[in-house]
Parts: C-alpha cells; sequence; structure tokens
C-alpha cells in the first residue's frame, strides 16, 4: 500500500495513512519506559500488543516469544508503568536492511531536459544515462585518467585558472595590482602618451583593463598580465581615424596548415609578441582618458597618445604594417592566397610563419632554424617562445605520432556553464529534422540580447565543429528579431554538444595530400525568402580543411541551377586551396568533384543547355573552365554518401552520425 501503518497509542488500533508527519525529538513512550542516565545501552520499548493486530516491529518478533507478552487489553491497560518489563539490548538484535519504496518516482516536467543528481564522490561511479539513446556519463566530460601527463596537465591550467573581468574584481587581489603597475610602467617607458591638459576643442575616448592569466609552455602558470585597452568603439571617423583594415588569417588557413604540418612532420611553435601594438606608431591625433585608479578628482588631465594602443580602432593596421614590412626584410615572401602567411625557403629549410594579429604559429622541418629566426625577430621585437603549439586562438591542440588533434573542449564547456547548461540531457542531433523556422512565427523575445550573444559563441564554436554548422546558419539568421522557436532551436544545439564537448578534427600523418570536395544543396529551403543552402567540404586526402553552409543569394529556377551553383562555390574555394597550398610546399594534384545532381554534371561537362544555363553563365564558365584545364574532375556519387549532405539540411540519426563518422572527426577526451 502507498502509506504508513501507524499506531494509535490511545486508541490501540493500526491504520494506515499517507498523511504522516515525523517529530524526531519527541518520544511518547520515554514516560511509560524511563531509562536511567547511566545505562550505556538504551533498552528498545516494547508497545503494547493486542491480539488482533501484528506486531509493529518485526525485530521483537525474533527477540522473545509472543507468549511473554500479555495479550489481554484490560490486563495490558493495568500494567504498571513502573514495572519494566524483560528488554533485550540492541547488542543481541540482529539488524535488518531498511525497506526501500517500491513506488515509481518521476522527474518534474520542467527538469525533463535535464540530468538530476548526477554528483558523485571519487569512489563512486558517475552516473549514466541513455536518455535519447546516447550512453553518457558525467566522467565522459570530466575524467583525465587516461590522457598523458602533460595534456592532463594543460587540460587542468586552462580550465582552473580565473580572470576577472572588471577593475573592481582585480583590485582586491595583490597580484593584479601588481601587474596592473607594471603596465602603467611599462607604457611610460615606452614613451606611449603624454599628459595634458584637456582641451575642449578635442575628442576624448576613455579606456578599461582586460585580464589574462598567461601560461608557460609547459602550460604551468607564468604571469597575470594587465593590458589596458582604449574604448575604440567612441572614435570618429575622420577624427580620431581614417583606415582600419588590417588583414587576419583564415580559419581554412590555420587548419590547412596544421593538415600538412601533420603530414611533413613540420615543427610548430607559438610565439607571442609582447605590447605588440604599442610597435606601431600612430599617425592620428588621439586622446585618451587617464587608466581607472590614477585620475584624481577635480583634474582634468587627458594622455595624448604616440604609439598605437590596444583597441583603437587603426592599431592592428599599424602593428601589422610594422611587422610585415620586418618579415619582408629577414628574406620571407608574402602569400598572395593569405597575405597573413608568410614563407621562406633558405639553404634547403623551409618556414612557415602565420600571423593572427599579434599571436604568430611558426612551422619548419628545420628545428635550428626556426630557433635562429626566433632569435632574429626577438631582436627587433620583443617576444615570448611559447614552445610547443598547445592552445591558439581557444584552439587545443594536442600532437601524437598517429597525428594532430584539435578541438574546443574548455571553449564548449563553458558556453554550456555560462547558459546554464551543464546539467541538460544530451541528444542525437543538432536540429529536428523536416522543421522550417520563420522570421514571423512565435513570440518575440524579450531581450534579443542573449540570443544574439548564444549564437556568436556557437559561430566560433564551429571553427573545429562542422557538426553544428547548417544549424548554426539557420539560427543567425533570425538575429534581427529572434523569437521563442529559435531559442528552443539554439538550446538543443547546446543538449547537442552536452554529448562531446570536446569532439573537434583530426589531422592523420599518413595521407596523400590530395584535395577531394563534396558540394550539395537543397531546394529553396528558406521559408522567407524562397532561396536554396549551398553546403561543401573540402578534404587534404581524409584531413576536413574547409567547410560551409550557407544561403544563396538569389533565387534559383531548377534544382539543377542550385546544385550547379553549389559546384562553383566549391570550385572558386578549391582554387584557392590550392594556390594556398603551393605556398605550403604541396604540389598541386587534380582535385576530386563529388556531386549528387547529373544534371549539374552534364552542364558542367557539355555546354549544350542553353535554356538552363543562359542566365547562370558566369558559374557555367567558371566550373568549365577548371574542369578543361584538369584542376577539377567531377564524379557522381549517390545521396546517402553525400557527405556535404549535412551542411544543407537538418538530418535525424540515421543519416547524421553515417556522415559525420566520415569526416575524420576525433574526440581526445573520451574515456
Amino acid at each position: 500500500m502507498k502509506g504508513y501503518k501507524l499506531y494509535d497509542l490511545h486508541l490501540k488500533t493500526v491504520f494506515i495513512s499517507r498523511d504522516v508527519v515525523f517529530h524526531e525529538n519527541i518520544f511518547p513512550l520515554a514516560l511509560m519506559y524511563p531509562i536511567s542516565p547511566n545505562d550505556s545501552v538504551l533498552p528498545l520499548p516494547i508497545p503494547i500488543h493486542d491480539s488482533s493486530i501484528p506486531l509493529l516491529d518485526p525485530l521483537l518478533t525474533n527477540s522473545f516469544p509472543l507468549s511473554s507478552i500479555n495479550d489481554s487489553p484490560s490486563s495490558s491497560s493495568n500494567m504498571n508503568p513502573t514495572t519494566e518489563p524483560c528488554i533485550p539490548f540492541a547488542s543481541e538484535i540482529t539488524p535488518q536492511p531498511n525497506r526501500k519504496s517500491s513506488r515509481v518516482k518521476h522527474t518534474p516536467g520542467y527538469l525533463h531536459d535535464y540530468h538530476c543528481h548526477i554528483a558523485t564522490s571519487t569512489s563512486d561511479p558517475a552516473p549514466s544515462s541513455t536518455a535519447s539513446g546516447i550512453p553518457y556519463s558525467l566522467s565522459s566530460v570530466l575524467s583525465y585518467d587516461h590522457l598523458s601527463s602533460t595534456q592532463k596537465l594543460f587540460s587542468l591550467s586552462v580550465s582552473a585558472l580565473v580572470e576577472p573581468t572588471s577593475y573592481i574584481q582585480a583590485v582586491e587581489h595583490e597580484e593584479w595590482r601588481e601587474a596592473m603597475d607594471n603596465k602603467i610602467k611599462a607604457l611610460e617607458q615606452n614613451n606611449t602618451w603624454t599628459v595634458v591638459d584637456l582641451l575642449a576643442s578635442k575628442h576624448v575616448i576613455g579606456c578599461k583593463w582586460v585580464y589574462k592569466v598567461k601560461l608557460k609552455s609547459d602550460r604551468t602558470l607564468e604571469r597575470y598580465k594587465a593590458r589596458l585597452v582604449a574604448k575604440g568603439y567612441n572614435q570618429c571617423e575622420g577624427l580620431d581615424y581614417y583606415e582600419t583594415f588590417s588583414p587576419v588569417a583564415k580559419l581554412t588557413t590555420i587548419r590547412t596548415l596544421l593538415a600538412v604540418a601533420a603530414v611533413k612532420k613540420w615543427d610548430l611553435h607559438q610565439l607571442d609578441v609582447n605590447n605588440a601594438f604599442l610597435h606601431g606608431q600612430l599617425d592620428d591625433e588621439v586622446y585618451m582618458s587617464l587608466p581607472p585608479s590614477f585620475a584624481k578628482q577635480g583634474e582634468s588631465k587627458v594622455c595624448k597618445l604616440h604609439k598605437s594602443i590596444y583597441g583603437l580602432k587603426q592599431a592592428s593596421r599599424q602593428w601589422f604594417a610594422k611587422f610585415s614590412s620586418a618579415l619582408l626584410e629577414f628574406g620571407f615572401i608574402q602569400s598572395k592566397a593569405d597575405y597573413n602567411i608568410f614563407t621562406r625557403t633558405l639553404g634547403g629549410s623551409f618556414i612557415a610563419l602565420l600571423v593572427y594579429v599579434d599571436d604568430i604559429i611558426v612551422a619548419s622541418d628545420n628545428s635550428a632554424e626556426v630557433l635562429k629566426f626566433i632569435q632574429l625577430l626577438n631582436d627587433r621585437f620583443k617576444l615570448k617562445d611559447l614552445g610547443q603549439l598547445k592552445y591558439f586562438l581557444s584552439l587545443e591542440i594536442a600532437r601524437s605520432e598517429l597525428g594532430i588533434s584539435v578541438c574546443q573542449r574548455k571553449y564548449a564547456l563553458k558556453v554550456l556553464e555560462d547558459t546554464g547548461m551543464l546539467a541538460s540531457k544530451p541528444i542525437q542531433f543538432p536540429m529536428e529534422p523536416n522543421v522550417k523556422f520563420s522570421k514571423d512565427f512565435g513570440q518575440i523575445l524579450d531581450d534579443p540580447t542573449t540570443y544574439r550573444r548564444l549564437v556568436g559563441r556557437l559561430l566560433y564554436l564551429t571553427i573545429s565543429r562542422p557538426d553544428i554548422s547548417f544549424a548554426v546558419q539557420v539560427l543567425s539568421q533570425f538575429i534581427d528579431k529572434p523569437r521563442v522557436p529559435h531559442l528552443t532551436a539554439a538550446t538543443r544545439v547546446l543538449r547537442y554538444i552536452k554529448v562531446s564537448p570536446a569532439q573537434g578534427l583530426f589531422f592523420p600523418v599518413i595521407s596523400s595530400l590530395q584535395m577531394k570536395a563534396f558540394c550539395d544543396s537543397d531546394w529553396a529551403g528558406c521559408v522567407d525568402s524562397i532561396r536554396s543552402v549551398t553546403g561543401y567540404c573540402i578534404f587534404l586526402d581524409s584531413s576536413l580543411i574547409s567547410w560551409k553552409s550557407k544561403k544563396q543569394t538569389t533565387i534559383s529556377r531548377s534544382y539543377a541551377e542550385v546544385e550547379y551553383r553549389a559546384m562553383a562555390s566549391t570550385c572558386c574555394e578549391v582554387v584557392w586551396l590550392r594556390n594556398l597550398l603551393q605556398d605550403l610546399q604541396v604540389p598541386p594534384q587534380t582535385t576530386l568533384l563529388y556531386c549528387d545532381s547529373k544534371a549539374a554534371l552534364h552542364i558542367a561537362a557539355n555546354p549544350v543547355y542553353h535554356e538552363r544555363t543562359k542566365h547562370i553563365d558566369i558559374d557555367c564558365h567558371v566550373v568549365r573552365e577548371k574542369i578543361q584545364l584538369g584542376i577539377l574532375r567531377t564524379f557522381h556519387v549517390s545521396s546517402r554518401h553525400q557527405l556535404a549532405d549535412i551542411f544543407t539540411k537538418a538530418l535525424g540519426f540515421s543519416h547524421f552520425y553515417p556522415l559525420l563518422s566520415k569526416m575524420s572527426l576525433h574526440n581526445i577526451y573520451s574515456p
């Protein structure tokens, strides 16, 4: 029965009730059976037994015979309270396990999407769940046991250190106060500014502190770094700045460099330039307010900047101009495919240098030449050699004899933590198939800031997660006016990331370095614009280096047309990658292009479909020209094996995972 069996001391009856209140500090039999304070063992009280009911405690039945208890109700009522019956001691009673309730427990509806009671001790196994058919345990996210000692130290160091987010938080700690003082002294010694009186006709911008924990090459703590950043968003064009453009290395370039370095077994070093932006000379007249805590009340002093400081709109441009000119003096050649790649061949040794603002990757087949170059560069700019490449732009890079793996585990867990989804239940695929989202359906969110921030962070996570590219591409279309269904879909993506936050790319050592590409497109998938989505993925043998999921700019009139536009976009990416690979000393080979549309393949090979192709003549010429030059070679592939299908539509589990398993993804943290 679903209730408690109770005994009424006054009516001497037994009844069952579910409405029970337990008083832990009240003992109704204490007066009937007084216990001496000197008793070392507390006796068990014997309830008055009625022959019409069984004993309440089965232990009493095992301790003494029922005949020793008066069965008569009248005699039991005349018992002398002072008479103490023979009570068995606790040591004589065999302990019995507590009875567990057989009642089925149900989780409240608002917790169905979350894991509850997953915290366990270190000795207990983590609870597992097969929600949605995926075996999952908390240890798969938090376990470090199977990692090497160096990788374990690295993982713990990048996850455990906390950085303050404001000046108020930092000023409470001695190490951050010291870091800010050292930064101010360095800026003054570098003649970064001159403190002058504020003129009414001058425009003044603000500043703030940004804090970062710097690690050594072995990922142990090096120092606490405080950086003074100008509030460049307050600058006025034509008054504080004119030109701002500065090239930044493409993320595809970074993946390509890592894939080639894995095959050629190049050494990968990471460099950091101290106060990089301060090396750039400032041509414009810019005034900045004094740093926090350095301005005195009532003063009207400001800083007239002579050097470009972090945060200024033109700071990155000034720094890159000076650094690139120095590399050209050292004999490097700037790549035409990506202006942030510099290469040099000297004495049979090859050095490739990738610049991303002030973070630098050096790849070479000669370690001695790398050390010489670092020393040469350090004489011109003050550098820090961070050793082997481990952590770059939130990318966790691990290298072994089998190849190089890249993931964003720390970043993914941070996103889950900030959104409160660490305890969410994982799901099998990022987006429900056959669900169409519209800009006019659903309730508008009261605060769109949360949605916009979440989509922006998911976009950055696609650097190493091609499996969420299509879902994030769809969600990014509703940044202007997000609605409740859009936020629900974004939450589903987070639950999918929860399955394997450390999943990322893997670049094997054994590779032929031949490119092969898959291109695909859906048909009028967008409900609002009736446009199609282009999807492609490009491999360097088995290493996935480039992919895209993007809505086409025009409406197409046929399925063959949308497929052909996807081929044209893939062709342009292939041509660019061939030029980049040539700069990295990879000989060009014919690229294999796979498409599941026979009509599009016929258009590419035969200039006979005039009525179908005259309005897309430019795209036709692009693809045909590359085929005739031998750059491309097209093949038909069935829709079941079309890898680019994962970038054009939402797929279910049965179709999603077979395609994903062929993309050479890897999870170095899986137990």
